[in-house]
């Protein structure tokens, strides 16, 4: 197993101007996982209630994603989100959050895992993804998450966790909303010396920045014409970043570089339907294609 992926499994909610879905297969680690199988060996820690469809752990296991370490609560109910998108596709409204297991989410990495040389840290409680990072042996590369009810309500943790990683994901607000500071290349100076060595800003339908102490990278996002469910890219976008690296099994700048394009590859695809009903039809050369389409639209001649 190369790649491990903390988070939540969970079911999700959402309506957008393009249709609605109730009860839906969702969560951070969940989509992760899906965009990073198509690289990558993957194992989820994750913690589901004894609702948790056979379906929904039969599709999961399809694309090889180890659920092992999948724990299951009975008398309990699965993490639970429900939100709505209005024509500004790139801001949810949380409708309802019910943390349900996720409440008492202890993360346990079984010991066969405890060796694995990449690690996500999804959307999770700081102090969760701490607990994780004690168990892990001394991996390769560790990214994480976060989102602004952590940076709000759990602060302190979450300095605790940055020094430990190596790469920050996070959205633009995130990024200002974190730093303290209104300027985006200010913020991401300030939370470089915070600890990561890298800053990934997912940026939705402004594509992505790539930040390191010396380098900047833009990459654009995918022009779509219908975007059906926002729901999951940015986790979607870790997958692909995550998987490719892990892939490749190294760190190098032009693997970095072409690992931030892969991300952006699988979260162009998973906003085209609901759930991960598109991200899980995906075929290699759906990818390669998609891939090679993103190359076209930055290439440019010699003056």
């Amino acid at each position: 197993m190369e790649l491990l992926v903390v988070g939540t499994v969970a079911y999700d909610s959402v309506k957008t101007p393009f249709g609605e879905r109730k009860g839906v297969l969702g969560g951070s680690a969940a989509f992760c996982a899906m965009a990073a199988s198509y690289f990558t060996d993957v194992a989820i820690v994750a913690v589901v209630g004894e609702d948790f469809a056979d379906e929904d752990r039969r599709l999961l296991e399809s694309h090889q994603i180890d659920l092992s370490a999948l724990q299951t609560v009975n008398g309990a109910k699965s993490f639970h989100w429900q939100g709505e998108y209005g024509e500004d596709m790139n801001d949810a409204r949380t409708i309802r959050t019910d943390l349900n297991v996720l409440m008492d989410f202890d993360p346990v990495v079984p010991e066969a895992f405890r060796s694995a040389p990449y690690l996500f840290l999804a959307n999770i409680d700081p102090k969760a993804q701490l607990k994780v990072l004690d168990q892990l042996d001394s991996p390769r590369l560790v990214a994480a998450d976060t989102m602004n009810f952590w940076i709000e309500n759990s602060r302190e943790d979450l300095m605790r966790v940055l020094p430990r990683i190596d790469v920050l994901v996070i959205n633009e607000a995130e990024a200002r909303q974190l730093s303290g500071e209104g300027n985006l290349f200010s913020a991401a100076r300030s939370l470089l010396s915070c600890g990561p060595a890298m800053l990934v800003i997912k940026r939705g339908e402004y594509g992505v920045l790539k930040i390191t102490a010396d380098s900047i990278f833009a990459a654009p996002s995918f022009p779509l014409e219908k975007v059906f469910d926002p729901t999951g890219a940015g986790d979607s976008f870790a997958g692909g970043f995550m998987g490719y690296i892990s892939s490749k099994r190294n760190q190098a700048p032009e693997t970095m570089r072409r690992a931030a394009i892969m991300g952006s590859v699988m979260a162009s695809y998973n906003v085209e339907d609901f759930s991960m009903n598109r991200l899980a039809s995906l075929s290699r050369e759906d990818i390669e294609a998609r891939y090679n389409a993103f190359r076209r639209l930055t290439e440019f001649g010699d003056l």
